[in-house]
């Protein structure tokens, strides 16, 4: 593959360091009363659009084949919405007496209270062969609980440095989050048809404006000189998001193919992508609300941006093996059925 061809493909990675160096070598347009006014344009407009397009771009009618799947909803949710954010709670109390970067470690926590991603669990589902109504209703509904779920688990885990009241905090997610991704779901009800027709680039118009909130969440620490990020610390938590990644696959697989579980292969597929996979684009812009005047904000998102890429280039390594396993396990769960009893 051309070097033009990888950077095409992988656009949305090449651009955020991108706009992470140029905010570095301009804060100033970014930041809050800059040219950009984030403070509208950001936290208003570009934060509703994201969610207006998810609410466009999911196809909530194909999701009544897998509804009564009711134990893999289940299992994936409480995965990915309880588990994952305990257990990582209780890595960070043993990681908090090393001399990794505090605030990348909160970052950590952040990761593990994000819902499961809109679009790259069911693209890894569909690529091995698994489940994929199972994933594109878990990814689907994942979203719509953690527009509650994952502002409440914040604030549980990392509290909120931010001076505007709670109230305020959930009726800024209720006008720029809930109501444009009910309006997106209610347009996708009359313009069905057209938008299956004309297919519109929904994930690269998000990506394009999570790029520009990025952008400003990197403004303004670069304007910030009191700011620093170490670079061994930003190893290690590069490490310690892959470890997790492995650590929770494995789990998850263990636990969907142990005896009785019930599972079947294509099943595991999709619970061990829908459960250990974090959505960036509905994390960042819930940060930038939860945690709105937080100067150390670009540093707790830091451990998501990582992560991001972090699932997808390792969910694409293993499609291979894993597409090997299923199809080996399915093939025996068939021959099992053919002997006589």
């Amino acid at each position: 593959m051309g070097l033009v061809t990888r950077i095409r493909k992988e656009w949305f990675i090449v651009g955020i360091v991108l706009v992470i160096l140029s905010a570095k070598l301009q804060p100033s347009i970014g930041v809050k009363g800059g040219p950009l006014k984030p403070e509208v344009t950001v936290a208003y407009i570009a934060v509703s659009l994201i969610f207006f397009n998810s609410g466009l771009s999911l196809k909530t009618e194909e999701l009544t084949s897998a509804l009564l799947h009711v134990r893999l909803h289940l299992f994936v949710q409480s995965f990915t919405l309880i588990f994952f954010p305990l257990a990582v709670w209780l890595l960070l109390k043993v990681l908090s007496l090393t001399a990794i970067d505090q605030w990348l470690l909160r970052g950590l926590q952040t990761v593990s209270c994000m819902p499961p991603p809109v679009s790259s669990a069911v693209i890894l589902t569909k690529a091995v062969g698994g489940n994929e109504a199972a994933a594109i209703f878990n990814s689907a509904f994942g979203s719509f609980l953690g527009i509650v779920v994952t502002p409440l688990l914040l604030l549980l885990f990392l509290g909120s440095s931010s001076s505007v009241p709670f109230s305020s905090i959930f009726s800024q997610l209720f006008m720029t989050v809930v109501v444009p991704l009910i309006l997106g779901q209610v347009c996708r009800g009359f313009l069905r048809e057209f938008l299956e027709r004309q297919k519109p680039p929904f994930g690269a118009i998000s990506s394009a404006v999570l790029l520009m909130i990025i952008y400003t969440t990197f403004c303004e620490t670069f304007s910030n000189p009191s700011i620093e990020l170490d670079p061994t610390s930003l190893l290690l938590v590069g490490l310690i998001i892959f470890s997790i990644q492995i650590s929770f696959m494995l789990l998850t697989f263990a636990f969907s193919t142990r005896p009785g579980s019930r599972f079947s292969p294509a099943d595991t597929v999709a619970i061990m992508f829908c459960s250990t996979h974090k959505s960036l684009t509905l994390g960042i812009p819930m940060l930038k609300i939860v945690f709105e005047g937080y100067e150390h904000l670009s540093l707790i998102s830091v451990p998501l941006l990582i992560y991001h890429p972090a699932q997808i280039l390792l969910g694409s390594v293993l499609v291979p093996t894993i597409r090997s396993w299923m199809t080996s396990r399915q093939k025996a769960v068939k021959l099992s059925a053919l002997q006589p009893i």
